[in-house]
């Protein structure tokens, strides 16, 4: 008894146990040079909690050190042999590099590695990877900060099942990025891969078409990577493929295939914001296991098939923006989204597991449907930016779980209904840009989740008492203005919210800045515009907001300038400032280097542009017009390589227009620096800007030829050189390709001769079409705002001699056809061709040496309202089918060789008679010349019309023979006095151009921009 109970625990367990434990303590312990290695690894990097964004991440490698590595945390080995095969680090808070010698290379065995979610400081994947842990399957370093190219070496992993080297953010042109540059022999090699993640990596070529080929892929990510070409089609049809983003890839084309799988896997498939384009086939329907489908900002065309409908899966829709009238000009006429709005739209209510449906900008029409109220877990109901019409339904009040309703940007009227109060769980409301009626309902107050309230640009009424908003603990974004109540704040009224980050109360009646901004310390975007504040901007206003404001606008008030007038824009992170039509004052305010938006027109400013504006890279807009400025151009614009719209025009600048487009021009639109002193030429490089649409460049002293290497431009609209010293010829053009959208030419004022260009006149196929269009104004479309933004149409101004007056244009109507070649030297015939521009508006060859007949096709021009051909040397009869021209209103051939009869009836009984002076051969109304019976005009055909114009033409000709002798004795007198007399008229009309410029800068517009 003694001796057993001497015995241990371990003497009770028969011997083939104790032979086990052995065997598997053995298996368990790592090899030495393996622990070795991973021990090194652990101290190569610093720990920094930054590293890591996953909420969850902690220091892994804090428990290594043990003799076992194979327990250690995030370390796998296998339990024969004992080798590392799985390293897993990932949000580990590792900050660092690895180098080629890193001894992460020893675990030779290695078949998973995660090293996702850390900092490796920008340093390059190294090359040893692909050729030392060969058996990888599993690869994981996205979201990890590395740069510079994708190791080719990569491709040699063949037995990868997952590849995963994602960026968390698009590329930054000032962050270093990661780049591949062998995307297909990657594609070719890894034959075995299911998971492939590429996401913000610069890959910058086409996908291969041998990636159809990868029957195992099941889900293949490849957003923000600058893919361009054609996406292979037989992608859609893998096998075992679930997911599909191709996220923001701009030059990516592609097209659905008519013949989607029935069995396809398909969960998520994101096409947002690429080029594929066609129609939506029926088969999408077949997609049944799609949970989440994202087609926004594409082009296909505006057909939703009644299919989708059987995507009874789907939790997140996305179609908004999904094409682009454009694209539709020449197309057959089809069905389009918005004619099934009103009748087809109940296939929507069988979506019934929806909790995102966004369809902003997609054209819908009608009323809204009700049939929407089945969407009963719908989180984000999106229908900005639509054309619905009627009142809003209160069967929306039925969406109890919504917590975002976006009806922004439509054309519903009536009130804002109080059934909306049961939609307790809303947190957004956004109703601006309607035609909404009433005043506030009381019922909006006893929504208290609200955070952002926008009704602004409304009809709302009544008075509006501010410190009721205050009942909304958790605001952040109020927008009232644009409607026509008045806001009313309460004396000693101190905040709405402390998180109150957006507010707008522009055209509220306002008559000092409201004080309670004093206390405010999260704003960001702030819009007092178009109200009546006076005097100074109190300098509590950048104390309180100096560090937390990034949008300003208080256009359109009577501000004189800043209390102590600080050189620099007191908000020091301010992205758009908007100060135009005040009474400011003084230097321009150097703005701050993260600057995006700054427009100061129509005030008082003088001086000089500093140079500081240079510093700005990230300026988009830049609006100077209207102000007293001087100075040069500082030649450093030629580094705005983000600039979108450029206005200086009503300044005194002068000397040689900046080599703007010479470095960068990417995103360029539109230009107007008329109105100033500028000299020397057009530079070349603005044929770099492939997005330009108009340039203004009128009433300077710029010297040059025609800019004929402007019509690679393939989106140019308006050309507008009026008054400078363009000279020489025209010539030809290239090629049939050049200027195929310009709409708007104005080259009067100038010393071009020549005959006139019949050869660009074919090219411009859009003065060829009286289509009517969605699109009202020429406009760039922005996007600024704060937390949430605002669409933002910039329009271009031009001014035109329409109907004989001088017109200004605020807004450049989109459907106007012009051409305005007048005061030059022009010589020769007008072209016929001239006839095929039936959008034509207005055509202007005025004061010039044309000669011939006045072609017949001109009475092909039916849109035409202004026909001024007068100061030529045309002669002829006016042809009688120009009466045909019912919208013409004003018609000008006075001091031509005219001659015959005057057509009758519609238009031509308004015009008067000095539109006929100075052709002293023609007859009838409404001159006193009366037409004898051999003058009467009769109905002609077309080709006896011609013929009689041939011989009238001889005729001309031989009494000009005739006048030669005569023409010698009294042309140097005659000359003389006609040429003085042109010169005084010309000096007088540059004078009065400039008095109506001075006038424009002094006087102040009611509204400079529009929404």
């Amino acid at each position: 008894m003694g001796r057993r109970s001497g015995l241990s625990w371990f003497d009770f367990f028969p011997a083939r146990y104790c032979i086990l434990l052995l065997l598997i303590d053995v298996a368990c312990c790592c090899h030495d040079d393996e622990r070795s290695a991973l021990l090194q690894i652990k101290v190569s990097f610093s720990i920094n909690k930054s590293a890591s964004q996953d909420p969850f991440a902690y220091y892994k490698v804090a428990s290594w050190g043990e003799r076992n590595c194979c327990s250690w945390d995030g370390v796998e080995c296998n339990h024969n042999s004992g080798h590392v095969i799985g390293l897993d680090l990932a949000s580990s808070y590792l900050h660092g590099s690895i180098n080629s010698s890193s001894s992460l290379f020893q675990l030779v065995q290695l078949q998973k590695l995660d090293l996702s979610d850390n900092n490796f400081s920008f340093s390059q994947i190294p090359s040893r990877l692909g050729h030392d842990l060969t058996s990888l399957t599993y690869l994981n370093l996205s979201l990890s900060s590395f740069s510079g190219k994708v190791p080719p070496e990569i491709s040699y992993l063949s037995k990868l099942s997952t590849l995963d080297l994602s960026s968390n953010l698009p590329p930054d042109p000032k962050m270093p990025s990661l780049k591949m540059v062998t995307f297909r022999s990657l594609v070719q090699n890894l034959t075995s891969i299911e998971l492939l993640h590429l996401s913000s990596i610069e890959i910058d070529s086409t996908v291969p078409n041998t990636m159809v080929n990868l029957s195992s892929l099941t889900s293949l990510r490849l957003q923000t990577c600058k893919l361009k070409g054609q996406f292979p089609v037989g992608i859609f049809n893998l096998p075992n493929l679930e997911v599909l983003d191709l996220t923001d890839n701009y030059d990516l084309a592609g097209y659905f295939p008519d013949d989607l799988n029935k069995s396809s896997p398909l969960k998520i498939l994101s096409l947002q914001a690429t080029d594929f384009s066609g129609h939506l086939p029926s088969s999408i329907g077949n997609l049944r296991a799609l949970n989440s489908l994202n087609i926004r900002s594409c082009n296909f065309y505006p057909y939703v098939p009644s299919s989708l409908s059987n995507l009874t899966q789907l939790t997140f829709l996305e179609l908004s923006s999904f094409y682009d009238y454009t694209y539709l000009r020449d197309l057959p006429k089809i069905h389009t989204f918005s004619d099934q709005f009103s009748d087809s739209w109940s296939w929507f209510g069988k979506l019934t597991k929806l909790n995102h449906l966004a369809l902003d900008t997609t054209h819908l029409k009608g009323d809204l449907p009700c049939s929407l109220a089945n969407l009963t877990q719908l989180l984000l109901l999106d229908l900005n930016q639509n054309e619905i019409t009627g009142e809003i339904p209160c069967c929306l009040a039925s969406l109890k779980q919504l917590l975002k309703l976006r009806l922004g940007h439509n054309q519903m009227t009536g009130e804002i209904p109080s059934c909306l109060m049961q939609l307790t769980q809303l947190t957004l409301l956004d109703l601006r840009f309607n035609n909404l009626q009433g005043t506030i309902p009381r019922s909006l107050f006893q929504l208290k989740n609200l955070e952002y309230i926008y009704l602004h640009s409304n009809n709302l009424s009544g008075s509006v008492e501010l410190d009721e908003f205050s009942k909304f603990e958790k605001l952040r974004g109020l927008r009232l203005s644009l409607n026509n109540f008045s806001v009313k704040i309460k004396a000693g009224f101190n905040a709405i919210s402390a998180k109150l980050e957006v507010l707008g109360l522009g055209s509220c009646n306002l008559m000092e800045f409201p004080e309670f901004l004093k206390h405010t310390n999260a704003l960001e975007d702030l819009d007092l515009s178009d109200n009546n504040l006076q005097g100074q901007i109190p300098k509590w206003m950048w104390n309180s907001t100096g560090e937390t404001l990034r949008f300003l606008n208080l256009s359109v008030n009577q501000l004189t300038g800043f209390e102590e007038s600080p050189v620099i824009v007191p908000w020091h992170g301010l992205y758009s400032l908007q100060l135009d039509s005040n009474m400011l004052g003084g230097s321009l305010p150097i703005p701050s280097p993260l600057i995006s938006y700054y427009s100061v027109s129509n005030n008082e400013y003088a001086g000089e542009i500093p140079a500081a504006f240079c510093n700005t890279w990230p300026l988009c807009i830049l609006d100077l017009s209207n102000n007293n400025l001087n100075g040069e151009i500082p030649q450093c614009f030629e580094n705005l390589r983000f600039l979108q719209i450029l206005k200086l025009q009503n300044n005194s600048f002068h000397g040689d227009i900046p080599q703007i487009g010479l470095k960068r021009c990417l995103w360029l639109r539109g230009i107007d620096m008329s109105y100033n002193q500028l000299q020397g030429k057009l530079p070349r490089s603005i044929a770099n800007c492939s997005k330009l649409m108009f340039l203004n460049l009128g009433n300077n002293q710029i010297s040059d030829t025609f800019p004929s290497w402007l019509g690679v431009l393939q989106n140019f609209k308006v050309l507008i050189l009026q008054s400078n010293a363009f000279h020489g010829t025209i010539g030809k053009p290239t090629s049939s390709h050049e200027f195929p959208e310009l709409s708007i030419i104005d080259l009067s004022y100038n010393d071009i001769s020549g005959i006139l260009p019949c050869s660009y006149i074919e090219n411009w196929n859009a003065m060829k079409s009286v289509d009517a269009s969605e699109q009202i104004y020429v406009q760039s479309m922005f996007f600024f705002g704060g937390t949430y933004q605002e669409t933002f149409y910039y329009d271009y101004r031009i001014t035109a001699f329409s109907k004989g007056i001088e017109l200004a244009y605020l807004k450049t109507p989109y459907l106007m056809r012009l051409i305005d070649l007048s005061s030059n030297r022009f010589e020769g015939e007008i072209p016929g061709n001239i006839g095929n521009l039936r959008g034509l508006s207005l055509l202007n060859l005025s004061n010039n040496t044309l000669t011939g007949l006045i072609p017949l096709s001109l009475g092909n021009l039916n849109a035409l309202e202004t026909l001024d051909l007068s100061q030529n040397q045309l002669s002829g009869k006016i042809p009688s089918n120009l009466q045909q021209l019912t919208f013409l209103a004003y018609f000008n051939v006075s001091n031509n060789r005219l001659y015959g009869p005057i057509p009758e009836g519609h238009q031509f009984d308004t015009f008067q008679e000095d539109m006929y002076h100075g052709n002293s051969g023609l007859c009838g109304k409404p001159l006193s010349n009366k037409c004898d019976n051999s003058d009467k005009a009769t109905p002609q055909t077309t080709i006896e019309q011609e013929e009689d114009s041939g011989i009238e033409l001889e005729l001309d000709r031989f009494v000009v023979l005739l006048g030669v002798v005569a023409g010698l004795i009294v042309g140097v007198v005659g000359g003389n006095i006609w040429t003085a007399k042109k010169h005084d008229w010309l000096v007088d009309k540059f004078s009065r151009r400039r008095r109506q410029a001075k006038r424009t800068r002094q006087r102040r517009e009611q509204r400079p921009w529009s929404y």
